[in-house]
Formats: C-alpha cells, sequence, structure tokens
C-alpha cells in the first residue's frame, strides 16, 4: 500500500499517538450518528467523515444534501471541484445562468431559485451555440474557447460548461499536450505514477487478473482524489484497495498503493480521529505490532448487556455507511434483516443474530449464476456500532474488520491466531462480480469473490458484574472462485456471531479441583486395596494387588471426572441462563472439547468399575444352610435280609430351593425402575422443553416459537441438563422407594431375611476369600418344615413374643452380618467345595468313576453340617465372636482386626449384604446410566436415541447378571439349576 512498505505510512502519524495519552480509547473511534437530512440548509453532509459540514457564504445545501451550491441569486465565481465560491448578480433583472457559473437578462421574469424563467413550452437558451453568454436565449453552436469553455452534453441538446481540469490545464475544452487525460478528466503530469497495476491478485487462487474496471478508473480516481480532493473518486480509490482485499506490498501503482500514496499527502483528520484522512474514506487502523490488542482490549464500550429485569438490553444495533463501487453514498442502512446476510431467511430469524448472547450461526449453499445476476456490483459497508447510553446523543462506534484473506508483502498476516500479528480494517464488501471482468463491463467475469465467512465477535470483560464487553471485531472470510459453469458452480456462505470470554480462570480452577480430588481418589483407592488385602488374607503385594489398586482407582477418579463435569455443567446453566448483567459467556464450541473428554474419561473408567463390580458379583461364593432336623424315624425294608430297619426320615429340600430361587429373584432388583427412569427423563426433556435450556442464548423459555431462530446447542449445557434431569428423577426414585415404597409396601431385602428364618435357612456369602456376609435364619422353633397349622401357631406365638427371638445371639434380633472369617476356616471350606470345583476342571483332575450327582449331594450335606457347627461354636480351632465394628471402620469400609485365631462376626443391622447384588451398588449403576445417556446424547445430540439405547445397555446388563448369576449360585450353592426358575 505504501511507497515502501505499508508500515511506512504508519511514522507519518506516529507521534500523534505519543502526544493523546487516551489514544487507543475506545471513544476515540466513536462518531456522532449522522444523516443527510440532519445536516439542515446552510450544511451539506460530507461522505468521506460521514458528518455534517457548514456550508460557504451564500451558499446552501444541494437537493441531494451531499454538496453546496449557491443560493438564488448568486453565481460559481470559482470551483476547485472541493469547494466553490459565490457572487451575486449585480442586476436584479439578472438570473443565474443553467450551469450556475453565469448571469443573464432573463426575457421575462426571474424565479425563486434565482434562474430566468421561459413560457411553457420554450426552451431557454443562454448561451450562441459557440457558448458565449447571450442577454436572450438563442440556441448556438458551442465554443470550447474562452470565454465560453462549453461543449455538448451527453444528449447533445445543449452547450454546458467543459469540466474544470480541462480549463485548468489548457484554458479550453481540450486536455494539454503534457497533461495526461483519464475518466473524464484532465491532470498535470508527474502527480502519479504513469502506469497503474490494474491487476486483481486471487490469493487463494494464486491468479492475477487483469480488471478492466481498475485499468479504466484507478489513475483518475487516484488523480482527482490527490489533485482535486474529489471525494467521490477518494471513494472510488479506496474501495477498489477494499476489492484487492486491503492487500499491500512495495509496488505503489496498485490500488492500495495509490490510496496510500494520497493518504500520505492529504492532511488533516476527519471526526478526530487519525487514520481517517480528510476526504479519504477510512480503510486502516495502521500496522503497528500489538495495535489489534490496544484497539480490542484496552477499554470496553460504555454500555453494558443484560438478560433480565428492569434494565435488560440485549440488543445489538449496527448502523452502516453504504457506498457504491463509484464512491457515492447512497444511504446509511441499519444492519439486520438480510443486508449482511446473503442467505435467504425470514426476518424475524435473521434479526435473532443481533440478540446478544444468542450464537447465531446461518449456512446456506448459493449458486454462482444468482450471484451473478444478483449483484451486478459491489456495495461497499462500513460497520458502525450504535451506542446509546440514556439522556445522550446516540453515538457510532466504528466496528474493526479482520479481513482473512489480507496480504502484506505476499504472506495471509491474519490467518494467525495471535493478534499481535493482526492489521485491523475499515470497510467490506458482500460479492465482486466487477473486478473480475476483463474484456468489457458487461462481459461474464473471470473471477467472483464472495464473502462466505462473515463473524461478529464480541468479547467480555473479565470479571466484570455490569455486562461490559470489550469493541466487537467483524471477521471476514472471502473466497475466489473461477467461474467456469455457473449453473453448477456453488459457493457456501456463513454468517455468524460469537461470544468469547477468558476462560483461563475456570480452566484453572477445574484442574486444581481435579488435582486436589484427584489425590483424595488415590488415598480412598489405597484405603480399599489394603481393604482387599486384609480381607483376601493376602501380605504380598503382586501384580494382582496393583491391578486391583487400578481398578479401585478407575472407580473413584470416575467419580471425580463425574462430579467435577456435573458441576460445570450445572454452574454454565444456572450462572448463564439466570444472570441479570451479563458476567459470563459459554466456553466456545473448540473450548467445550476438554470438557468432552472429561466426559469421556468419566464414562470409560466408570464401565471399568462396572464391569469390575459385575465379575465380582458373578463370582461370589455361596451357601444355603439348612438347620432343619428330622422329627421322626422312618422304617425301612431291607433286601434279602426280610428285616426292617429305622432311618430318620428325609428333611425336604423344597424349602431350599424356594429360598434360592427368592435368591436368584433379588440379584437384579434396583432402587430405581429402569423404564420409568428412561420414560421420565425423555418426557421432561422433550415434551416438557428442558433440552431448550441448552440452547446457547440468553433465554430460559421452556417452548419458543416455531418461527424464531434456534440456535445450535451447547455440549456443556446439553450435558448438564440431560446429567441433572436424570440424577434427579432417579434420586426421588430412590427417596419414594426407601421412604415410602420399602415402608408400605415391600422391602424385598428384608422379606428375604424373614424368608430365611421361616425356612429355617441360614445364608453364607464370601465376596472375599475370607470376608462376607451372613444372614441367620434359624428357626426360633426349631422346625420349619411342617404344616399350615403349626406354621401359623408358631408365626402366633413369636408375634405375642412367646419365643426366643431370631437373632444369632440370645436376646437379640441382628440376623445380617459382616464376617471375616480365618484362613483355617475358608482352607476346610475349599476342601469340602474342591471335588465340585474338579468338574470344571481339566479331564485329568476327575475320578471317571464317580457319579456327579453323589459327588454334589456328599458335598451339600458335608458343607451343610460343617457350617452348622461352625455357627454352633462346635469347632473350637474355628470359633468365632460377634461384636460391632468401630465408626471409624464403617466409614472407610476397611477392619482393623485381622481374624487370626478366631473369626469375627460384626453386627450388620443395615443389610450391607446387598453391596453383592444390583440392589446395594445403586450409586455405581446410576452413574453409569448417567454417563452412558449423556455420552450417547453427546456423540449424537439426539435425546430419544440416547434413551433407547440406554434402555437397550440396562435390560442387557440385566440378563447378564441374571443368567450368569443364576449359574454361579448353582455351581456354589449346590442347587442344581433346573430348580431356579
Amino acid at each position: 500500500m505504501a511507497t515502501v512498505t505499508l508500515r511506512a505510512f504508519v511514522c507519518s502519524f506516529s507521534i500523534i499517538f505519543l502526544l493523546k495519552p487516551n489514544g487507543f480509547s475506545s471513544q476515540q473511534f466513536s462518531i456522532t450518528f449522522q444523516q443527510p437530512t440532519d445536516c439542515g440548509v446552510e450544511s451539506y453532509f460530507d461522505i468521506s467523515s460521514l458528518s455534517c459540514v457548514k456550508c460557504g457564504p451564500n451558499q446552501v445545501n444541494s437537493k441531494s444534501g451531499l454538496a453546496c451550491e449557491c443560493q438564488a441569486g448568486f453565481r460559481v465565481l470559482v470551483s476547485n471541484g472541493a469547494s466553490i465560491t459565490c457572487q451575486q448578480c449585480p442586476d436584479a433583472n439578472q438570473g443565474v445562468t443553467q450551469d450556475g457559473y453565469g448571469c443573464i437578462r432573463c426575457p421575462g421574469s426571474v424565479g425563486d431559485n434565482g434562474k430566468c424563467q421561459c413560457p411553457k413550452g420554450s426552451v431557454l437558451v443562454e448561451r450562441e451555440w459557440n457558448g458565449n453568454p447571450l442577454n436572450e436565449a438563442q440556441c448556438e453552436a458551442c465554443n470550447a474557447t474562452e470565454p465560453a469553455f462549453s461543449a455538448p452534453d451527453t444528449t447533445g441538446n445543449r452547450c454546458v460548461r467543459c469540466e474544470d481540469s480541462f480549463i485548468n490545464s489548457s484554458q479550453s475544452c481540450v486536455c494539454g499536450t503534457s497533461n495526461i487525460q483519464a475518466g473524464g478528466m484532465c491532470f498535470p503530469p508527474n502527480s502519479l505514477p504513469a502506469s497503474v497495476a490494474s491487476n486483481v491478485i486471487f490469493g487463494q487462487l494464486a491468479l492475477s487478473v487483469t480488471s478492466l474496471w481498475f485499468s479504466s478508473f484507478m489513475y483518475s480516481s487516484a488523480a482527482a482524489c490527490l489533485l482535486f480532493s474529489n471525494r467521490t473518486a477518494c471513494q472510488s480509490l479506496g474501495n477498489m484497495c477494499v476489492m484487492n482485499m486491503h492487500s499491500s506490498s512495495t509496488i505503489n501503482n496498485d490500488a492500495c498503493g495509490l490510496y496510500n500514496t494520497v493518504y500520505r499527502a492529504a492532511q488533516g483528520s476527519s471526526q478526530d480521529i487519525s487514520y481517517w484522512r480528510t476526504n479519504l474514506p477510512w480503510l486502516y487502523y495502521g500496522d503497528q505490532l500489538g495495535l489489534a490488542s490496544r484497539i480490542l482490549q484496552n477499554e470496553p464500550l460504555p454500555v453494558g448487556f443484560s438478560f433480565k429485569g428492569t434494565q435488560k438490553n440485549t440488543n445489538i444495533e449496527l448502523q452502516a455507511a453504504v457506498y457504491s463501487v463509484r464512491g457515492e453514498f447512497l444511504r446509511w442502512e441499519s444492519v439486520g434483516g438480510g443486508n449482511l446476510q446473503l442467505c435467504p431467511d425470514t426476518p424475524t430469524r435473521q434479526q435473532s443474530a443481533f440478540m446478544f448472547g444468542t450464537a447465531y450461526k446461518q449456512s446456506c449453499v448459493l449458486s454462482v449464476s444468482e450471484l451473478l445476476n444478483g449483484y451486478p456490483e459491489p456495495v461497499f459497508y462500513d460497520v458502525f456500532l450504535v451506542i446509546q447510553k440514556p439522556q445522550e446523543d446516540k453515538r457510532l462506534l466504528a466496528v474493526p474488520l479482520l479481513n482473512i484473506n489480507q496480504q502484506f508483502n505476499g504472506q495471509f498476516t491474519n490467518q494467525g491466531s495471535s493478534m499481535n500479528n493482526w492489521y485491523l480494517t475499515r470497510r467490506l464488501m458482500l460479492v465482486d462480480t466487477l473486478s473480475g471482468r476483463e474484456k468489457s463491463l458487461s462481459s461474464s467475469p473471470k473471477v467472483i469473490r464472495v464473502a462466505s465467512n462473515i463473524k461478529i465477535g464480541f468479547q467480555l470483560v473479565t470479571n466484570t458484574q455490569k455486562g461490559q464487553v470489550y469493541p466487537p471485531l467483524m471477521t471476514v472470510t472471502y473466497s475466489d472462485i473461477l467461474v467456469t459453469d455457473p449453473t453448477t458452480q456453488t459457493v457456501t456462505v456463513t454468517f455468524s456471531l460469537e461470544y468469547t470470554m477468558d476462560q483461563e480462570e475456570a480452566r484453572v480452577k477445574t484442574d486444581i479441583a481435579l488435582g486436589v480430588l484427584g489425590g483424595v481418589a488415590v488415598v480412598h483407592s489405597l484405603l480399599k486395596t489394603a481393604s482387599w488385602k486384609r480381607r483376601i488374607a493376602s501380605p504380598l503385594i503382586d501384580l494382582q494387588t496393583i491391578m486391583k489398586f487400578l481398578v479401585f482407582y478407575a472407580g473413584d477418579l470416575a467419580n471425580v471426572f463425574f462430579i467435577i463435569t456435573v458441576g460445570t455443567g450445572l454452574y454454565w446453566l444456572i450462572f448463564f441462563k439466570a444472570q441479570l448483567f451479563v458476567s459470563v459467556l459459554l466456553p466456545l464450541p473448540a473450548q467445550e472439547e476438554r470438557f468432552v473428554v472429561y466426559v469421556g474419561c468419566a464414562f470409560a473408567l466408570k464401565t471399568v468399575q462396572f464391569l469390575h463390580k459385575l465379575f465380582v458379583q458373578l463370582s461370589v461364593d455361596i451357601f444355603f444352610i439348612d438347620w432343619e432336623r428330622p422329627r421322626s424315624k422312618a422304617s425301612k425294608h431291607v433286601e434279602g435280609s426280610g428285616e426292617a430297619k429305622s432311618q430318620a426320615s428325609p428333611v425336604s429340600i423344597w424349602r431350599t430351593y424356594f429360598v434360592a430361587n427368592e435368591w436368584n429373584e433379588i440379584q437384579t432388583i434396583r432402587k430405581i425402575n429402569p423404564t420409568f427412569q428412561v420414560i421420565a427423563v425423555l418426557f421432561f426433556l422433550e415434551v416438557v422443553g428442558f433440552s431448550n435450556l441448552a440452547l446457547r442464548d440468553p433465554s430460559s423459555d421452556l417452548h419458543p416459537s416455531p418461527e424464531a431462530y434456534t440456535p445450535p446447542y451447547s455440549l456443556i449445557l446439553r450435558y448438564g441438563v440431560a446429567s441433572a434431569m436424570w440424577l434427579c428423577i432417579g434420586l426421588m426414585q430412590i427417596t419414594f422407594f426407601k421412604v415410602i415404597h420399602e415402608r408400605f409396601v415391600e422391602d424385598k431385602i428384608r422379606q428375604f431375611v424373614d424368608l430365611c428364618s421361616i425356612s429355617n435357612i441360614s445364608v453364607l456369602l464370601l465376596s472375599h476369600r475370607c470376608f462376607g456376609y451372613y444372614i441367620h435364619g434359624r428357626s426360633v422353633h426349631g422346625h420349619a418344615d411342617t404344616n399350615m397349622d403349626e406354621m401359623n401357631t408358631n408365626l402366633k406365638r413369636e408375634a405375642e413374643n412367646l419365643c426366643g427371638q431370631r437373632g444369632l445371639l440370645p436376646n437379640s434380633d441382628t440376623q445380617t452380618f459382616q464376617i471375616s472369617i480365618t484362613n483355617r476356616l475358608r482352607a476346610q471350606y475349599d476342601r469340602i467345595i474342591e471335588p465340585i470345583n474338579w468338574r470344571s476342571g481339566p479331564s485329568r483332575l476327575v475320578d471317571a468313576s464317580a457319579n456327579p450327582c453323589e459327588q454334589s449331594t456328599k458335598a451339600y450335606h458335608t458343607m451343610n453340617r460343617f457350617l452348622g457347627s461352625v455357627i454352633d461354636h462346635a469347632h473350637r480351632e474355628m470359633d468365632y465372636i460377634v461384636k460391632d465394628k468401630l465408626l471409624f471402620e464403617r466409614i472407610i469400609g476397611m477392619e482393623f482386626i485381622e481374624p487370626l485365631d478366631k473369626s469375627i462376626f460384626y453386627n450388620d443391622d443395615s443389610h450391607s449384604f446387598a453391596d453383592v447384588l444390583f440392589y446395594g451398588n445403586e450409586a455405581v449403576l446410576l452413574i453409569f446410566d448417567t454417563l452412558f445417556f449423556c455420552v450417547v446424547d453427546l456423540g449424537s445430540q439426539n435425546f430419544i436415541l440416547a434413551a433407547v439405547l440406554t434402555y437397550l445397555q440396562q435390560l442387557v446388563f440385566r440378563l447378564i447378571r441374571n443368567g450368569m448369576g443364576r449359574r454361579n449360585l448353582a455351581s456354589k450353592t449346590l442347587v442344581d439349576k433346573r430348580f431356579l426358575i
């Protein structure tokens, strides 16, 4: 752009910045909003400074409002293109000529406009054919010499004064031989380079096109702007620089180079903005390193934004000064309704883009043929943000532009993320089908340029409580399209608004929380590992121990990630949607990737914990101790001897089968109803409309209008809404189940314990090698295998306290225990069950002559007698004691005393044997289901699909738990699985 470089011209006004302490205040770049209609009679609207300028003496505003003209009865004495001097006609009977440069005696009266009036049907002729002024109207040929200086007009019907530049150069209507004629004007030599670079560089295509528009009008626009301060020419030159993407190099005769030449020669500034030179369009902010950050982040806007309340302010009002490609000021235009949005849409949806906080994005595919027909010439926009403070005049803040296609010495300088390397500019266009025309202005262009991506970004001031933001930045990316077949070629265009804030503090706090809670998780996992080592009675730290620690740590770390992600989602949901004055803004989609990784980690680690829990439950050791004893002996005839021997009557096995079936049925009961959970969550999200809270806008409306724009979803908000809804409904179900259902309907866990007592069956559960649970079901009546009358009598006696209590200890009701057994007891247990385990082992260990049924029956009776004798303290070397757990032992889930000589039975009124069932692991299941639902939704953005897959997942794992749990129950209790129905 400069004679040498773009940076060179900044030196000419860098001293100004040093002299102004507030040189980078946002107020410096704001102007008062004025229109041509605001200027009144004695002022005109300066299209360069976008302000009203007072006319000179004896001058009034023209009809267009964009220039001054002499008052009625005054003629133009001197004109240099930028200003005029007026003189009153000396005779009252004289009128001003039509061209305004002379006075003439009127054949009739003088009109109110100071010009002669002719009768209707006549033509006023003020000059002879050679241009000499006449006293009366006559038609004569035009005379190009002094004093006529006239030439035929475009219609050839009248003589008009020649263009001033011709007269000034040769005192005639002929451009001097030493001068340069261009664009209908005559210029002195050596004022600008003799030749201009009329090539337009299309950087994306690496293509240079010789533009007919540039070659026809670039030199004349630059010369007229430099020599005559012609404002329209200056605007036209600036437009050519914009069409060349504000790009600059060491060449000083291209569009931006010529603009810079005029810029350096210009004097004064418009609107007290040093970058905005008098009579010139404002195209650049300068090229000082770090200038962009000072402009964009030095001082916030003087107004704040609020989402709610009486001071609600979410309206973003933009005004644009619109110019034609020829440099004519067309109008002030309110941005909105599609003027910067190429994609067609309803006005209501397009206007949603300018509601603060709404992440607006509109994309579509446009045909090249439509662009060629709809945009024969480019239109240029200078965009301003309207600042309306209470009881103050409306002011306009210039919106800086970041042109991604801008080049500096052949390098794309604005494509990096470092703000310090950016070069901010002004003025943009949407579609350029003109600069790529080579042969004629009516021919089809070789290349067109389209603003394919326009983004307006707002950045929130750090730690603001008043909704303050920094000046917005408009980022535009142009696509260069080589026109080959316009009917088939298309281009994708996007218009969006983006709101950002500094997320560093939130990231640091998240990392701190993750570090602290992660450290707590390590300690907790070590305690669980130590507890597990004690429960399996293994003092060695081996590979199995390390793997167990990693599994425990996976579960605890999953809880850490879950707490952090749910907390983060609820934080953004509450503080963004409910804030009065804007103090937080949602992270951008790119900034949400870290959050999504945390959710993925939580789900993966929780899956490991869930599968580990499932494996432990499917491998638990269990045995039903039958306390029933025969009541009498029955006679049995012995063949061959002819004698009858008496044997004890067999005890019915049906009670054991019944208890085993009940245990099989309660393996997968939960405190929540999975079907109701899925339906309820889906109902509130999709039907009630809570899913709309996850939209990237400040609205909390659950049912927005169908005509309104629907912004994209925020992954963080979507996760926050989904997880909160799933957890709330789940917790309400658990509360209802514990408070209402279990008390007034049925409690299957306690019912199972009661069933054991009535059936005279105790249950031994070993979840670890030397740790497990014991349910004491020994009947206080001695027998349970009886008829209905005796059973009812026994229950009545128990209800009236006419018999002993059900507890293991005398005068105790405690029936459930946590047990820590000795190695000796576990070894004996394994020896009894070992022959049965061999059946599933290698064939060389199996006794082929043994009957499997007899082995199972023998092992069952042996185990039943052994465990019954242990409970009855019949084995002194395998005795046990009963005690209460310490409070700290219950809190950390670890036993402090190691059972060396005697086993320890800990009183357990909380029925913690449910830990080997789904019932006792509801927290793990609830979190796993929540994460599964949310992960599927984050991947598909579809709550219905997530609900369906979550339900199927629950069904599959319930079938696996039922099927394999049934197999393990049959294997460990020696109950034939055919009886487990």
